[in-house]
């Protein structure tokens, strides 16, 4: 038997409310930027429900009434806008850097972005009590969350003679503004002044230059933060695809493969003559090649998540049509906690779709001869595909959180699966092999977004079954989070595309380094390369073989009951990536293991969120403010360049960040 919610059915507190629907699309807005940056950078992005909750009680303080299920709502509506933010960022990017369009244009991505997270919010509906009632999935980030809301307490009314301040949820908001302060305050720094360096790298070469050496890291106080979140697991395994694609795999490459990198490279003549950037581009050219291995990786690691859930998206969707058919059949009208937004208004709402959806690829395929019928099979692979995706999403949420959620092994099976099925319905010659990719990178992004809206609201359904919110609402205010994103995000996306480029050198900051979207780079080489690009599979076919050995040690540990998995996906991001990146992950994963093994408890684990979540939300949002200015004020922001000091200032930066992190949690 369920346990008894925090508020009983039969008490109806403050829930919809105007304060709480504009605050809430605010927050969704805010969030949504903040993770459309630190996913553009690392490719990796994090649950925001936490700081969503603390931010809401600390707003929601200054009224003079508020209730948890209120806090509660509004953190609904901004994890969704976080959430639709790594729809986005892992697909569309792509459709710039295969030129399809000239820049981020805002009406077509928002109506993407609404379309997809509508059917995602829609999806997850009748999943959501078969997953959350009656099973016993942990939905981590949704108990999380629940338990900061509980610190805030059940309901504020000022007017009360014996109202006395929270102590608890004032303090949890101060942590959080305090940690996004000095994230911001860094980031501005390096990118905004020029006074600590981005990041520190290295190339040698050892043995009369048989071996080549290069390695890096980001100094960067968001990744420690999302290496805290992620935990252990996730970091180790990020850090270990950064050694086997950087560490292991560029020098090997060199020995192996030299003559081939020196004219990739464009180096020549003799080794003794060559030059420090020499060996540079070398090591470069060995890297962009290993890389190629995490593709192959993430590739498996896709096709293996999908087959190993499909017995419980099954039985998860069984569950919910019997519970829906005992909903009808019983006797009376259901408890204020067990009313979701009725089936027929769910149907409704994803029959209305198909209309928007056919137009949209209609719009796509734009001066394709057959494209009425193509846009037709288009729009029944949205719906089949994304219900299908999206619980796989949704269960997977349950499993091991949002945060871990693998996003990018649906997208890139969505990639695969609709780019082999319109090449045998287009052909690749002429205009379909420019259309094809541009279609199948419209069908991710709708489906991606849907995905990750419904591993994201499923972790909100569960803080709101915990907490006895009323289910129909919350689906309201998710579909508000949507809308308000799917706005946002395009212009976030444009600044700082024109600030640091995404995927690309920036055209009006070309000094700027690139955000690197690793999972929209790789969307866009997957999608072209089935269209006849071409794909270089020597090192893809590499990556199978990885994944496989992966998938075996995670069978393993999994039979050995060991709560340290090998998931793939981890591993094949962290190859993708530059190594830089992994390593204040792996380092941020480190300190939370400390912190929680020495603690032993929920309340300094709540802590240390709060503060990783600030150090994450402060850098992602300066990162946009720096570059709204490199765009409006190019030339104008006084920059320190040639400081001989700045890489050893910035790495007293990302130290005196950790040591906030490790003193504060």
């Amino acid at each position: 038997m369920a346990d008894q919610p925090l508020v009983p059915p039969e008490r109806n507190l403050r829930e919809l409310t105007v304060k709480a629907l504009i605050l809430g699309a605010l927050l969704s807005a805010v969030l949504a930027a903040a993770n459309a940056y630190i996913g553009l950078l690392v490719g990796l992005t994090v649950s925001a429900s936490i700081p969503a909750a603390a931010t809401s009680m600390g707003i929601l303080r200054l009224f003079r009434r508020s209730t948890i299920l209120e806090n509660n709502m509004v953190q609904t509506a901004a994890s969704a806008g976080e959430s639709l933010a790594a729809g986005i960022i892992f697909t569309l990017p792509a459709l710039v850097m295969m030129h399809a369009w000239s820049g981020y244009h805002w009406g077509t991505m928002t109506v993407i972005g609404i379309l997809g997270g509508l059917l995602g919010v829609a999806f997850t509906i009748p999943l959501r009590r078969a997953l959350i009632v009656e099973t016993d999935l942990a939905f981590p980030e949704g108990q999380a969350t629940a338990q900061v809301l509980k610190t805030g307490g059940i309901e504020t009314d000022k007017d009360h003679p014996e109202y006395r301040p929270d102590a608890e949820a004032k303090r949890g908001f101060r942590m959080l503004l305090q940690a996004a302060a000095i994230g911001g305050t860094i980031k501005l720094l390096e990118s905004g002044i020029g006074l600590l360096a981005g990041g520190i790298a290295a190339t040698k070469s050892f043995l009369g230059g048989r071996w080549l050496f290069t390695g890096d890291i980001t100094l960067s106080p968001a990744l420690l933060g999302v290496g805290y979140i992620v935990g252990l697991n996730v970091a180790c395994l990020v850090f270990m695809g950064g050694v086997i694609g950087t560490l292991i795999g560029v020098p090997i490459n060199w020995l192996v493969n030299g003559d081939e990198l020196m004219r990739l490279a464009g180096v020549s003549g003799s080794m003794a003559d060559w030059s420090a950037q020499d060996w540079e581009s070398l090591a470069g050219a060995s890297w962009q090649q290993c890389r190629r291995i995490g593709v192959g990786a993430m590739m498996v690691g896709g096709v293996w998540s999908l087959i190993s859930l499909a017995r419980p998206l099954v039985d998860g969707v069984k569950a919910s049509l019997h519970a829906h058919h005992v909903s009808k059949t019983a006797e009376g009208r259901a408890l204020r906690t067990e009313h979701d937004m009725p089936i027929p208004y769910v149907s409704l709402l994803v029959l209305l779709s198909i209309v928007p959806l056919y137009l949209v690829f209609l719009y796509a395929l734009d001066g394709y001869p057959a494209k009425f019928s193509i846009a037709a099979v288009m729009s029944l692979l949205m719906i089949v595909l994304g219900f299908m995706f999206a619980s796989v999403a949704g269960y997977m949420a349950g499993l091991v959180g949002s945060s871990n959620n693998p996003i990018s092994g649906v997208t890139i099976a969505t990639v695969i699966v609709s780019a082999l099925i319109l090449l045998q319905l287009m052909g690749n010659e002429g205009m379909a092999a420019k259309l094809g990719p541009i279609a199948v990178m419209y069908l991710a992004g709708m489906i991606c977004s849907a995905a990750a809206i419904a591993g994201d609201n499923m972790q909100d359904l569960k803080c709101g079954h915990i907490l006895g919110a009323t289910p129909w609402r919350q689906q309201i205010f998710q579909i508000v989070g949507v809308v308000a994103a799917a706005g946002a995000i395009p212009l976030v996306l444009s600044v700082l595309d024109r600030g640091y480029g995404i995927g690309r050198v920036s055209p009006l900051n070309p000094e700027a380094t690139p955000l690197s979207a690793p999972q929209a780079s790789l969307m866009r080489d997957l999608s072209t390369g089935i269209f006849g690009a071409g794909i270089e599979w020597a090192y893809i076919f590499i990556g199978f073989a990885l994944a496989v050995v992966l998938i075996v040690l995670d069978q393993v540990q999994k039979n050995r009951g060991s709560s340290f998995r090998f998931p793939v996906l981890a591993v094949a991001v962290g190859v993708y990536l530059p190594l830089g990146l992994s390593v204040p992950i792996f380092l941020g994963g480190l300190l939370a293991h400390w912190q929680r093994k020495k603690s032993g408890g929920v309340e300094s684990e709540g802590k240390g969120l709060l503060l990783a979540s600030g150090l994450i939300t402060g850098e992602a949002l300066m990162g946009v403010l720096v570059a709204i200015l490199a765009v409006t004020l190019p030339g104008k922001i006084p920059f320190l360049r040639d400081l001989a000091a700045a890489p050893w200032l910035g790495l007293a930066g990302l130290l005196f960040a950790y040591w906030y992190l490790a003193r504060k949690s």
